[in-house]
């Protein structure tokens, strides 16, 4: 028992001193990500994220793509284009533009320095949202201590709960990565399997770059990191 407590009081001073305290900022020195996005481990697609940083400015350029087949008649092409701009680790903008097929979804977010707050209008929302929500893109780490997330692609405000699942040894392209698993879940009424927050995802112990993904939706969804380089 005696060992136990002392993992969890290790486990939480590690969270609060390194983990939970990060913010954008730690990726000043990031130049870019790229993911593979596979469906039951066959791949389908890519994702890449491109940081550039202009002294307070940080802006985050992302654009997603894949193909869903089946029998070879391709029944879902889907494309991704966001941009995130932050002064000062603070997020002042966002804008997406997703299609599924032919179906046009949107977000473009504002903050409101007056009101501390942002300003939403979305496929799926459109108001005001408290300023401690995040985008719900993954590759900042700091969504594990966030009670709610914005949507990516609709500017949905989804409540949220994040549980430590311990730390795990991740193997991506032939790299072994010692890693820190979080599962994300709706904090809502919902059935499990309507529930739009049902993801598993793994961050670097060192780095803190989100590695991989997981969900299942009429088959097994993973984002797989490929590569990823600093600028120093």
């Amino acid at each position: 028992m005696k060992k136990i407590i002392l993992f969890l009081t290790i486990i939480t001073t590690f969270f609060h001193s390194n983990f939970l305290s990060g913010h954008v900022n730690h990726y000043n020195d990031l130049k870019y990500l790229e993911y593979e996005i596979y469906l039951n481990d066959e791949l389908i697609g890519t994702h890449t994220f491109n940081f550039k940083k202009n002294k307070n400015i940080l802006s985050v350029s992302t654009e997603g793509k894949f193909k869903v087949k089946k029998f070879g008649i391709e029944i879902m092409n889907y494309r991704t284009k966001t941009t995130e701009i932050y002064d000062n680790g603070q997020l002042n903008e966002y804008i997406s533009e997703t299609f599924q097929n032919d179906k046009r979804k949107h977000v473009n977010l504002t903050y409101n320095k007056k009101n501390k707050s942002f300003e939403i209008d979305g496929s799926s929302f459109k108001g005001q949202a408290d300023k401690n929500n995040i985008i719900g893109s993954w590759w900042n780490h700091a969504i594990i201590d966030k009670n709610s997330q914005i949507s990516a692609v609709s500017g949905r405000i989804m409540p949220q709960k994040v549980k430590f699942l311990g730390k795990k040894e991740v193997i991506l392209f032939n790299k072994k990565y010692k890693a820190l698993k979080f599962h994300f879940l709706s904090n809502d009424n919902k059935p499990l399997k309507k529930k739009k927050i049902n993801f598993n995802v793994w961050y670097d112990v060192k780095t803190l770059l989100w590695l991989k993904m997981s969900y299942e939706k009429l088959g097994q969804w993973e984002y797989r990191l490929k590569n990823f380089a600093f600028y120093r």
